[in-house]
């Protein structure tokens, strides 16, 4: 059998990372060889979603992939960010790995920058889960047995009563008019703590929330 081309994915510890995962392993085209996230060397958090990196080290034991963490700095400069990630990624295609999966699901503008920035690097960028109805892509994430909890809410967007929230189906009625069912405008980030993926649930305990730069962050508290 020919062998299967090798991707690494694009971790952010959201659900639309672990949806993008899941349908990549049932449809078995790509040889997963781990987890890419990028970490904030000040907060030692996922960026946007303010997870800690305790929390992400469990996820990804729990998934049974290796964790890849590019620490970069708080604020980052664009060009810093993608010198870090070229240069991650360049290790990467010399072991072969000439693709990375995406969660992206509608937005025009991220697509293209991901698909010019990589082709530079001569690496392709996959999308499993592009241009899908997102209401029915969030109700999708639900069925396959995903939980996740809202982490970060952009409180230009949405009020911050939803930071700390169950993402579920009371969830996705209470949503105002106009909020993407999956948050796809950034209007808020999300952490899968269990599903079809996960060997075990993360355990882990709500903190408090607090507001930083206009973001209404929920911390997540490990479980020791």
């Amino acid at each position: 059998m020919r062998d299967q081309p090798k991707a690494i994915v694009s971790w952010s510890s959201g659900k639309d990372s672990a949806m993008s995962l899941y349908t990549l392993l049932k449809l078995n085209q790509y040889e997963i060889r781990g987890l890419l996230t990028t970490v904030s060397d000040v907060f030692h958090r996922v960026s946007m979603h303010g997870v800690r990196e305790a929390l992400l080290d469990s996820q990804a034991t729990s998934i049974g992939f290796p964790l890849d963490k590019v620490s970069i700095p708080y604020p980052c400069p664009n060009e810093l960010y993608e010198e870090e990630m070229s240069s991650k990624l360049l290790q990467y295609k010399a072991r072969g790995i000439m693709h990375v999966i995406f969660g992206d699901l509608f937005l025009e503008d991220i697509r293209k920058y991901r698909e010019e920035k990589l082709s530079l690097l001569g690496i392709t960028p996959i999308f499993p889960l592009w241009k899908q109805d997102t209401l029915k892509l969030a109700k999708r994430i639900l069925e396959a047995g995903f939980r996740a909890i809202i982490t970060c809410v952009d409180e230009k967007k949405l009020n911050p009563v939803f930071a700390g929230r169950e993402f579920n189906e009371q969830l996705l009625t209470d949503l105002p008019y106009g909020i993407d069912p999956c948050g796809e405008n950034g209007e808020f980030h999300t952490f899968v703590y269990d599903g079809p993926i996960f060997g075990k649930p993360v355990d882990f305990v709500v903190g408090e929330s607090v507001t930083r730069d206009g973001f209404r962050y929920t911390d997540l508290l490990p479980v020791v």
